[in-house]
């Protein structure tokens, strides 16, 4: 797991098309028990290195009622995103990840950790990534139907400031599925 890693690392895969360069953030151990597949770091965590150490993580680590120290400890979380390297400004906030990584990389460190018992699908590019045809039409319906793809899977939105409109929309996610998140991740770690 340790040279898969550092292979990642190393990775330039797409260096051309990355406005900063490339500096991919990743974080896993053969023992890791919960996976986080999110979007692509912003360009807080490109500048530090450290996933998800922004507003997001800050309220993802507040979703799974953990601290920094077990949120940062491998064994408990792998963060494994769909896109390694920031991928620039869009018109309404960050690109969408870069589309080699995933394919690149996912399946070899999800074959380097044998203990994943929950993978938690972070927005819309996670969700149509690995469940396909299951995922629903919206993202909405995806997470509201979170039962639907557990014991494996449990969908989310993303935990960005900007996604504050959508969770006062729909008041029942943190009314059902933090609970329910919660409790998994509880007994997991």
């Amino acid at each position: 797991m340790q040279q898969l890693l550092e292979n990642i690392k190393q990775c330039t895969i797409c260096e051309a098309d990355l406005p900063l360069g490339p500096r991919p953030v990743v974080s896993a151990h053969p023992n890791s028990k919960i996976v986080i597949v999110g979007q692509a770091p912003g360009t807080k965590v490109h500048a530090s290195g450290i996933p998800w150490d922004d507003a997001s993580g800050k309220q993802l680590r507040k979703w799974l009622d953990v601290i920094p120290e077990v949120f940062y400890n491998p064994e408990n979380f792998a963060i494994i995103p769909m896109g390694f390297c920031y991928p620039g400004k869009g018109k309404s906030g960050d690109l969408p990840p870069r589309p080699e990584c995933a394919p690149q990389w996912h399946q070899k460190l999800f074959d380097g950790m044998s203990q994943v018992e929950l993978v938690l699908l972070i927005g819309m590019y996670a969700q149509n990534y690995y469940l396909g045809k299951a995922a629903k039409k919206t993202l909405t319906e995806t997470v509201k139907n979170y039962n639907d793809y557990l014991p494996k899977y449990l969908p989310l939105p993303h935990p960005s400031p900007r996604n504050r409109f959508w969770l006062a929309k729909n008041p029942w996610f943190e009314v059902e599925v933090l609970p329910r998140l919660q409790e998994v991740v509880k007994k997991l770690i």
